[in-house]
């Protein structure tokens, strides 16, 4: 389960939203907490969810951030808590989070050089990030995981850096393809780097081998990756870590998805992609019982699209069309 926290952000990324920000949804039609920590209960109890990761926006941003994540963990004391941010004010909050229940943590991390980064942001916050790394993983809410989307001709090229760099620390890198979520309806098929295209960017440094794990429902493709010689050119010494790629354009996992979103303002979302939404908090605000928001919600799960039609076999991108949120408005 992904539940957004809140649509606002702190950061203006260029494959997410525009320099001037969008029009934030209001206070009253935000979820608050109680209706968050209900929401959640039902999922778990009723409908068999097995894992939340709580999303934005930014959800750094909410003040009630620690209650909320206290109050899912009083519920549900085994339930696996993550939480993707982009780092900003990490630092301060860390173990906050941790002590309220939070299991581990994805920062959005898409360069280490600060002229980049904030081409990309908008925001000159990099110094900001990487301290929330840190503190993420001195709070102990690892494994660490992070986030970089590669943008042709502005970070594709520093990507066997930024894995030497992960690897080094012991965090865990996973690149993501681009996805048409950006609220300047910007994106295009032909600009986007590919999961191929990853793959050898960084086999300049590295050779990837297949992660014996399973890959059981996970958006990551996971390699081991080792030290690629540079006079023989195969790999050379122990495996290093892991790096994941998440194809979700090129290489889709449509079949084996199962996760279902819900807005900040309580819209269930069966799809990253679909174009259609149910709301499940007008019902909760009307009184409905726990059995009757089940039962919505698993009837909006019915209409879960076989595929989102990007780039798959028979379905071309000119079945795709894009949908009217962005990723900040959805929750990642």
């Amino acid at each position: 389960m992904r539940l957004s926290l809140t649509d606002k952000c702190n950061l203006r990324c260029t494959y997410c939203m525009p320099a001037e920000g969008l029009e934030w949804l209001s206070k009253q039609a935000v979820m608050t907490g109680d209706e968050i920590v209900r929401l959640v209960r039902i999922g778990v109890n009723a409908l068999g969810v097995r894992e939340l990761r709580l999303t934005g926006g930014e959800p750094l941003v909410r003040a009630d951030l620690v209650d909320i994540i206290a109050g899912i963990r009083a519920d549900h004391p085994d339930l696996p808590i993550s939480m993707t941010t982009n780092g900003v004010g990490l630092d301060k909050k860390a173990a906050a989070l941790k002590a309220a229940g939070l299991t581990r943590i994805n920062v959005s991390l898409d360069s280490l050089h600060e002229e980049t980064f904030t081409k990309l942001t908008r925001r000159p916050f990099l110094d900001r990030v990487l301290a929330g790394v840190d503190a993420a993983w001195a709070a102990g809410l690892g494994p660490v995981k992070l986030n970089a989307v590669l943008m042709r001709g502005i970070n594709d090229a520093e990507s066997p850096d930024l894995l030497a760099w992960a690897l080094d620390r012991g965090y865990e890198l996973r690149f993501i393809e681009q996805m048409p979520l950006d609220a300047d309806h910007g994106w295009t098929r032909r600009n986007m780097i590919t999961a191929a295209e990853i793959r050898e960017l960084l086999s300049r440094d590295f050779v990837l081998g297949p992660d014996p794990r399973e890959r059981d429902g996970a958006p990551a493709e996971r390699f081991e990756v080792r030290r690629r010689d540079t006079a023989t050119g195969v790999a050379s010494g122990p495996v290093l870590g892991t790096v994941g790629i998440i194809a979700s354009v090129t290489e889709p996992f449509c079949s084996d998805c199962r996760r279902t979103r819900i807005t900040a303002e309580g819209k269930i979302m069966s799809c990253l992609f679909s174009r259609e939404e149910f709301d499940l908090l007008g019902l909760l605000r009307e009184g409905a019982t726990d059995a009757e928001l089940a039962e919505r919600w698993q009837d909006a799960m019915w209409v879960k699209p076989k595929a989102h039609g990007m780039d798959h076999t028979g379905l071309g991108a000119a079945d795709f069309v894009q949908p009217d949120r962005s990723m900040s408005a959805i929750g990642g």
